[in-house]
């Protein structure tokens, strides 16, 4: 593939132009006149043997992923997988998620709402995403009756490479009850569609031409638990003398899935569930808990220690805490009721880790939805060789789910005097006495001091309730036709979606207004929590009358759309070559992408927080959420494609061991408004040794352009964690740790401050597949059809846009610091002089707390991925017992790896060397097969059969182990999270008045997702275990 940059006028980009044109004009000037259909005949009987060929083309394509060329042979040598109707049936599944989440080729769901579901920068709601080879969200084109559909517009930050903001499509807005079948294309395809299609294609087929009522409805629910969902569906349609118009409509209504209803989601500390394995029993990252707890962090500032009637109440560095007594009052001083008042910070890795916070506490795990989802779709013949189509789409979402409290994650001072505050004035500016300054304090003026609190959860603001609008809409209108031996169609689309985001929030003016009170209804952050349930509730809120002064709604709402225009023209038999019919296709294309993201006013820098205690100024007005501007962008596309299929050889040819040959070549140039262009080719081969024994190869490459966030964003800041290595090294130096091992300098408030990157350049693949199709014709057709395939592929990316990540950072400016220099990215507080003393003696020169680090887009390293796909199809059909079909389809991942980049690979050069220490860790991507969300393999296999009015079938779904890194054990290997089989199965009637009636069961045994770090892995596995369900389904 090449690329060049929009700025420099592209030759290549001219010349392929040119030769584009020549080609269609030399195509279209050899093309023999061809009369006009002839008018239909009457059509033969069903059981007739006689030729239809004579028959009026059909100007309805039926689509073909892979190919443009309608009927070419060549889609022979492309790795397609189709599920019908009947399979789609077979899952029970409601949504688009549901029927993907079977796909063994497809890898995580990253896109899910076990991600973040507790702020608002994630995609939340009723959105999954699609992720063809687990190559990463945005790698998969997702069609419409074969042509692109518009992204969902709330981006989220889910790289591999860093909080990337990536999108994906909405799989949940699938008419799945609609759909005819999907046509999976695995394979790249981006010389034939365009960007996006690096690891494959996804086209959805709707059911459409529809003449009569259908009506269906189904209801399931998940043992066990309150989820519940319900559906109903009507189809209708009426066919016309010159055409047909058909409309779909379905309803789902989910309930929400709460935590409480299983083990493995009822509370954030999981020890209980890994008691049994010796390896992990008692591992305190097993305990998930939050530090950020009604027992607030908090401190007057350095300063000598204050004391209260001779007892210490703060330590040097002004910190103090409350807590129930019951976790010691030693050095301590009663605080109301049951309450001690201590010196220094809590530490909830140890003594205090029981009032460590549980946010699975009455929260959902999953949203309840309700959901609409229409189509009308219609075509109209306005003479023989011309016909209207169209397409009206429309889908709509509502979700709602319980979260956790709000915490606070900015750093706030509570003034002086605030009524609660035990440092506060001796009496309030209106001369009263102040009720809650300690007694005998020194230190301490008369007129008080203010309290900065860092971590605390407002547990008596109550839950978050989250509650999403998703909306997407499609309208399409084109012609299509026959015209000198071509079959052409245009159009033209216009498809747009949105989201709203809303959520409680705490304002932070009107906080620090409500703190700076001296009357009881000021807000109370210094009595904590409940002393007989300290992980959760609050029993001594503030006032409601503070709680609504300080609670608002935050709001994000975001919209993309997609506007398009296209014209294609196709012809299977352009002209003859020594082997048959030379096939073209070609066509251009012309689309509009735009992107907005609105940020809440509290958060993009129009309503700022400036702390009247220290009169610093900050663009973040929330507590929860660090501050993000808007982001908005457009793009013009502009593009033209030419393909060929050719047939080389034929078995009139009598070539040993050749019984056919056909080859695929495709090329594609698109022009970008913001970034350049590009031009990839592709080739594919069908090689048929004999009738029945086929060998398929393909070769392409292809792009993914960056996002219009990745390019537009200014500068948006995220909370980020990691370890100041430097400071690990000057305690090591001192003798103050052992090793590293036991360094806890963690970076608390640390600050990741990414800017987008117009100057970025597109991803670029190159795609490899070669296989086998074994279809015997040896075998007597009263034994079935048997069709086995396994095929072989490779995707080499470079260029994926990524950060370097505050961590990667950070080690630098380790390395760069034990060298005598820095690193500007980090930017540091001037070294106090407890930073002084640290670093004496060491000879490396002191640095004070890192506070934020500089980030932005680019491009980072190569990545190769690849694997094997096997799949049987066996079919017996008519016989006296019945139909028989069964089916399998595994795919396993033999390489996944990633060049981790100059950088990472000086470091790993430096800690070879001794420079820095060899316990400092790296990331190590050269062999991610088997971890987090990439299982070895993924396999389905299923069995249907039928006779008469009865149906029944099962289907087994395996999932291999994987590895999380994130959790090691005693002996330090990661936590291995067990393989997983389950089986579903249903059986179904059909009465003699057209009704038919399904029970089914998915996950029959009741295995429930396999035990992982957080309780389950949300993006490989659905929280929940048996699940029954039944429908019916009536057509009029």
């Amino acid at each position: 593939m090449v690329h060049t940059k929009h700025r420099s006028n592209t030759l290549q980009g001219v010349i392929a132009v040119s030769l584009l044109a020549a080609a269609i004009q030399s195509a279209l000037a050899q093309t023999p006149s061809a009369p006009a259909p002839a008018d239909p005949p009457a059509k033969p009987a069903a059981n007739s043997a006689e030729s239809t060929e004579a028959e009026k083309v059909e100007l309805q394509t039926v689509i073909s992923v892979g190919s443009q060329i309608r009927g070419a042979a060549t889609t022979e040598a492309l790795p397609v997988m189709v599920i019908q109707r009947e399979q789609i049936d077979q899952s029970g599944a409601i949504s688009g998620d549901e029927v993907l989440r079977e796909i063994p080729q497809m890898g995580d769901v990253l896109f899910d709402s076990s991600n973040n579901p507790q702020t608002s920068n994630a995609a939340r709601g009723d959105v999954n995403s699609v992720n063809l080879r687990s190559l990463g969200v945005g790698n998969t084109l997702v069609l419409l009756n074969g042509r692109r559909l518009v992204q969902h517009p709330t981006s989220q930050g889910t790289s591999d490479t860093g909080t990337v903001p990536v999108q994906s499509f909405n799989s949940n807005s699938l008419p799945v009850a609609g759909l005819e079948r999907l046509e999976i294309l695995l394979d790249g395809a981006a010389a034939i569609y365009g960007a996006d299609a690096v690891a494959g294609v996804v086209n959805t087929v709707l059911q459409t031409d529809f003449d009569g009522l259908r009506v269906s409805a189904q209801y399931g629910s998940a043992e066990g638990t309150s989820m519940d969902e319900y559906e109903a569906n009507v189809f209708a349609g009426k066919n016309f003398d010159t055409g047909n118009i058909s409309l779909f409509i379905n309803y789902t209504d989910r309930s929400a899935l709460n935590a409480d209803d299983q083990d493995f989601t009822r509370s954030d500390d999981l020890r209980p569930l890994f008691a049994d394995d010796p390896n992990f029993a008692g591992i305190a990252a097993l305990d998930g808990r939050s530090s950020n707890t009604p027992w607030a962090r908090l401190s007057v500032g350095t300063r000598p220690v204050i004391r209260s009637n001779g007892t210490a109440v703060t330590n040097t560095a002004g910190a103090f805490r409350v807590q129930p007594t019951s976790f010691g009052c030693t050095g301590g001083i009663n605080y109301g009721t049951g309450l001690c008042l201590l010196s220094g910070n809590h530490n909830f890795n140890s003594t205090n880790r029981e009032m460590r916070y549980d946010t699975r506490y009455l929260t959902t795990v999953r949203p309840s939805v309700e959901r609409i989802n229409t189509y009308l779709t219609g075509y109209r013949e306005l003479s023989e060789d011309l016909e209207f189509f169209g397409e009206i789409g429309y889908y709509g979402a509502r979700s709602e789910a319980l979260q956790p409290p709000v915490v606070n994650l900015n750093a706030i001072w509570i003034p002086a005097s605030n009524y609660w505050n035990p440092f506060g004035p001796v009496t309030f500016a209106d001369g009263s006495a102040n009720p809650n300054r300690l007694p005998g304090l020194t230190g301490v003026p008369t007129t008080g001091l203010p309290v900065l609190m860092t971590s605390y959860r407002f547990v008596d603001a109550g839950f978050q309730t989250v509650e999403v609008e998703n909306w997407q809409s499609r309208f399409l209108g084109g012609l299509r036709g026959y015209w000198n031996g071509y079959d052409w169609e245009s159009a033209l689309v216009y498809s747009e979606a949105q989201a709203i985001d809303r959520s409680p929030n705490i304002n932070r003016t009107r906080l620090q207004e409500q703190l700076a009170l001296s009357t009881p209804q000021a807000y109370n952050p210094f009595s904590g929590g409940c002393i007989d349930t300290p992980t959760f509730r609050d029993c001594t809120p503030s006032s409601q009358a503070a709680i609504d002064n300080i609670v608002f709604m935050l709001e994000r709402k975001s919209r993309t759309t997609l506007s398009m225009a296209d014209f294609r023209m196709n012809r299977p038999d352009l002209y003859q070559n020594w082997a048959g019919d030379v096939g073209i296709a070609f066509g251009v294309e012309a689309r509009r992408e735009t992107q907005r993201d609105d940020r809440d006013r509290n958060l993009d820098g129009s309503v700022t927080f400036t702390d009247v205690v220290i009169g610093s100024t900050q663009l973040s007005n929330v507590a929860a959420v660090s501050p993000n501007p808007d982001t908005e962008g457009s793009r013009n596309v502009a593009s033209a494609y030419l393909e060929f299929a050719v047939p080389v050889v034929t078995s009139e040819m009598a070539i040993p061991l050749v019984d056919s040959v056909n080859l695929q070549l495709a090329g594609r140039y698109e022009n970008y408004s913001d970034f350049g262009s590009v031009a990839e080719p592709k080739l594919a081969l069908a090689w048929d040794l004999a009738p029945g024994y086929r060998v398929r190869a393909s070769y392409s490459e292809g792009f993914r352009a960056p996002n219009l966030e990745q390019t537009n964003t200014t500068q948006y800041a995220r909370l980020a964690s990691g370890i100041d290595y430097v400071r690990c090294e000057a305690e090591r130096r001192r003798g103050l740790i052992p090793s590293f091992a036991q360094c806890a300098q963690t970076t608390s408030s640390l600050s990741l401050l990414v800017s987008g990157n117009p100057e970025l350049e597109p991803e670029e693949s190159k795609n490899l597949s070669y296989g086998l199709v074994f279809q015997p014709e040896f075998i007597p057709s009263e034994y079935g059809e048997l069709t086995l395939t396994v095929d072989r592929w490779r995707i080499e990316q470079e260029q994926i846009v990524g950060l370097l990540g505050a961590q990667t950072a950070l080690i630098v400016d380790y390395l760069n610091r034990v060298s005598g220099g820095g690193n500007d990215l980090v930017v540091r507080e001037a070294p106090t002089p407890e930073d002084i003393a640290l670093f004496a003696g060491t000879g490396i020169a002191p640095v004070g707390r890192a506070i934020s680090v500089l980030d932005s887009f680019i491009n980072l390293q190569p990545q190769n991925v690849e694997g094997i796909d096997l799949a049987a199809e066996w079919q017996l059909r008519r016989t006296n017992y019945g139909n028989f079909t069964v089916r399998l389809n595994a795919s396993k991942l033999t390489e996944f790896t990633r060049d981790p980049g100059d950088i990472v690979n000086a470091l790993f050069a430096a800690r070879q060397a001794g420079t820095i220490d060899p316990l400092t860790p790296l990331p190590d991507p050269t062999q991610l097969i088997g971890q987090n969300g990439r299982p070895e393999w993924r396999g389905n296999a299923s069995f249907i059969w039928s006779r008469g009015p009865w149906r029944t079938g099962v289907t087994a779904l395996y999932m291999s182990s994987f590895e999380q890194a994130s959790l090691l054990g005693l002996d330090g290997a990661p936590y291995k999270v067990d393989h997983r089989l389950t089986f579903n199965l249903y059986g179904q009637y059909e009465f003699p008045i057209g009704a038919t009636v399904r029970l089914g069961v998915r996950d029959v045994t009741d295995e429930g997702p396999a035990l992982a770090d957080g309780g389950y892995r949300g993006s490989l596995h659905n929280p929940w275990g048996r699940y029954w369900y039944m429908g019916i389904n009536h057509q009029f």
